[in-house]
């Protein structure tokens, strides 16, 4: 049995490109643990009140640039005008330097305006101020691969960024706090937070060297291709900056409102803490749970949702820009199918399991409970974020860019609304939080499905996308609510029966979905490890014994020229 030849489609890219994510958020919870331990939560929370800041400046800057510059370099090379996808390149390199420059500069000198209230956070965002330059210089690179069909030079890169960003984040903690030992809580966690930044920038640059090397390496096949490139026309780099401009623009603001919730919900979040005269170190500490512990496990399973994303993107303007509406159809449904299978029973475990999980990932008691509760309430939103993401990445592929911009000012505005009357009328403090989360990325998926079905006329199969995993998911919940609980009274080791039961749940789920027929063998190709998990399946008695659907539909072909053959023979 042969698997067959997916090799070049984009849902394996976006497997790669998943997987690294994956290990980057594991790498990022590893190291968040003893760092915290060294930073303290006071720390944690300056460092989050800046990293927040940070990250929206990035999306003006430099964050939306390998999703926008895939995009157009993939519809040139679907035509194999590599000279002019070369342009694009170029282009892209000089519009970050001139972007990334001016951010990085006016975040340097306006950080005590940024952070509002939370003075205590400036250090730590004047020592991320010089990473948004270098991000820009990354963000082109990774676009330019991505753009050719290649995850993996962005994977590794990533999880390069992430092992160095962990190293550096814990030593340069250590050593600056070392410095003001003598200093009272309040400035060691200053220090220590801008340790944390600093391990930031050291994770980008060295991603950013790794993606220069890599380009090198391939410079002569570029060369090599740009030289034998026959296109007629050749565009004028004013007409380049015109596109890109015209690209990356909605690009940004797209991904910028939809991101720039985080900073808004925390600012409301400070001054109505203050309205309400809550001491502002606690606030901050409790911000720092809330952002730094339990959106940070939220946001692994939500990383599936973003490399699909960033891998649908290329395929996606490609297929759409040669006019193949079918195609694109086809990998949109695979995209949403991949990213749920993975996001419900995610926020299903979550939902049942908030503690162990927790407990197993910051064991910190003191913020323990409080951060396995709010885990608990955001669990939802795993769903509702990764479909989101999804769609905004499919809406901006077939070149509805201003359309996410739209859908994202309208969530924004209502989940706004919704949070100031929470915290006026409701003691729910960061649930406010969690809810207000939760309306955002709901409204964001309703609004983009709506303009999906409207421009590709392309309808949702519920049962076979969500109800399906669901009822697989919420089995898979009981039984590792019941074998975690059952299991703890025999094995009185938190982290080892917390494993067990995720393997059993992992077990069941597939179980389940293969019975219902939620995952059929020719969709189970498409997995990583497909050709082993079809086997598995087989002689577990899971899927038919048969062949592949696509190999059927080869053997039929094969057939009828077979019997059309035998036809033409008897004429003559």
């Amino acid at each position: 049995m042969e698997r067959p030849n997916k090799k070049s489609t984009f849902v394996l890219q976006a497997g790669i490109l998943a997987a690294a994510g994956m290990l980057v958020k594991v790498i990022g919870l590893i190291y968040r643990s003893p760092l915290l331990s060294i930073i303290g939560i006071e720390g944690n929370g300056y460092y989050n009140a800046a990293i927040n800041i940070y990250t929206i400046i990035l999306l003006i800057s430099s964050y939306s640039i390998p999703s926008a510059i895939s995009k157009v370099i993939a519809q040139r090379l679907a035509f194999k005008e590599y000279r002019n996808a070369q342009r694009v390149f170029v282009c892209a390199l000089l519009y970050v330097l001139v972007v990334g420059g001016v951010a990085s500069i006016l975040t340097f000198v306006g950080a005590p305006f940024l952070v509002g209230k939370n003075t205590n956070a400036v250090v730590a965002l004047r020592v991320l101020s010089p990473t948004i330059f270098f991000s820009g210089f990354l963000g082109v690179l990774r676009g330019f691969f991505q753009a050719h069909g290649s995850m993996v030079h962005t994977s590794v890169s990533q999880v390069l960024e992430q092992i160095f960003n962990a190293a550096v984040s814990i030593l340069a903690a250590k050593l600056l706090i070392g410095l003001v030992a003598d200093g009272d809580e309040t400035t060691r966690a200053i220090y220590g937070s801008a340790g944390s930044a600093l391990g930031t920038g050291a994770g980008v640059l060295i991603g950013f060297l790794f993606m220069f090397g890599m380009y090198r390496l391939n410079g002569g096949i570029i060369r090599r291709r740009v030289a034998r490139d026959k296109t007629w026309h050749e565009e004028s780099y004013g007409e380049i900056f015109k596109v890109i401009f015209t690209i990356v623009t909605p690009f940004i603001l797209s991904t910028f409102i939809y991101n720039c919730t985080t900073v808004v919900n925390m600012n409301i979040y400070y001054y109505m803490m203050d309205y309400k005269k809550v001491d502002a170190i606690l606030a901050s500490n409790h911000y720092g749970i809330f952002s730094g512990l339990a959106v940070a496990v939220v946001n692994i399973p939500i990383a599936i949702a973003s490399a699909m994303s960033s891998a649908i993107i290329p395929s996606v303007a490609t297929s759409y820009a040669k006019g193949t509406v079918a195609q694109t159809r086809k990998q949109v449904s695979k995209a949403i199918q991949m990213t749920m299978l993975i996001a419900i029973p995610a926020a299903v475990g979550i939902a049942v399991l908030p503690k162990p999980i927790m407990h197993f990932i910051f064991p910190q008691k003191e913020s323990l409970d409080m951060a396995s509760g709010l885990l608990a309430a955001l669990s939802v939103t795993i769903i509702f974020y990764s479909l989101s993401t999804l769609t905004n990445a499919i809406l901006q592929g077939i070149g509805k860019v201003n359309t996410p911009v739209i859908h994202a000012v309208i969530a924004l505005v209502i989940q706004v609304a919704g949070l100031i009357l929470l915290f006026l009328y409701t003691d729910l403090d960061l649930y406010a939080l969690a809810a207000a989360n939760a309306i955002y990325s709901l409204v964001m998926c309703v609004l983009n499905q709506l303009s999906v079905r409207k421009h590709l006329e392309y309808r949702m199969d519920m049962v076979k996308l969500f109800l399906k995993p669901l009822f697989a998911a919420f089995i898979m919940g009981a039984v590792v609510f019941g074998v975690y609980h059952g299991l703890i009274l025999l094995i009185p080791v938190s982290r080892v029966v917390l494993l067990l039961a995720i393997g059993m749940g992992i077990c069941v789920y597939g179980v389940i979905l293969l019975l219902i027929g939620g995952v059929t063998e020719d969709e189970l190709w498409n997995f990583p490890k497909g050709a082993m998990l079809v086997q598995t399946a087989k002689k577990l008695h899971l899927l038919p014994d048969w062949e592949a659907p696509s190999k059927k539909k080869k053997r039929r072909r094969k057939k009828k020229k077979r019997k059309k053959k035998r036809m033409d023979d008897l004429d003559l």
